[in-house]
């Protein structure tokens, strides 16, 4: 049994986040909202992203994570890109990241037909991939 190649997985993560990023900004579903450019990813933040393509390399990384995990949820997502508080003389705590910007960037991709929420008896709830969004994701060169 050979094992396919997979560009998903041969490349590293910059490299492919960046390609496909450049891929979702040509597709209408994918707009930055305006009020994006003034909030933070968290509350453990301090500012918001100063990168002009923080919304596509998001919304990359959050396909890839559902690409890699089958089915993602928006608390498991919030878990993943948060980060630890300064609390000052404090010891730093864990905080989640924001659930506004993922669920916007979740609802896009359903949009665009990338992916359809999941909700079977007995297993985790979620999102997963359509044929199409998987196509998308391993096209990517």
């Amino acid at each position: 049994m050979k094992a396919e190649k997979n560009s998903v997985y041969e490349l590293p993560a910059n490299e492919y986040n960046n390609k496909l990023a450049n891929i979702l900004k040509e597709m209408p579903e994918f707009k930055q909202p305006d009020w994006s450019y003034f909030v933070k990813t968290g509350v453990a933040k301090v500012k918001p992203p100063q990168d002009e393509n923080f919304w596509y390399k998001r919304a990359t990384s959050i396909l890839r994570q559902v690409y890699t995990h089958k089915v993602v949820g928006v608390n498991r997502l919030k878990t993943r890109y948060g980060s630890l508080k300064n609390r000052g003389m404090q010891p730093e705590h864990f905080r989640r990241g924001s659930g506004k910007i993922i669920r916007t960037i979740l609802q896009q991709a359903e949009k665009a037909g990338l992916l359809e929420k999941f909700n079977e008896r007995g297993k985790r709830a979620g999102r997963t991939l359509t044929k199409q969004g998987k196509e998308l994701l391993e096209s990517v060169k």
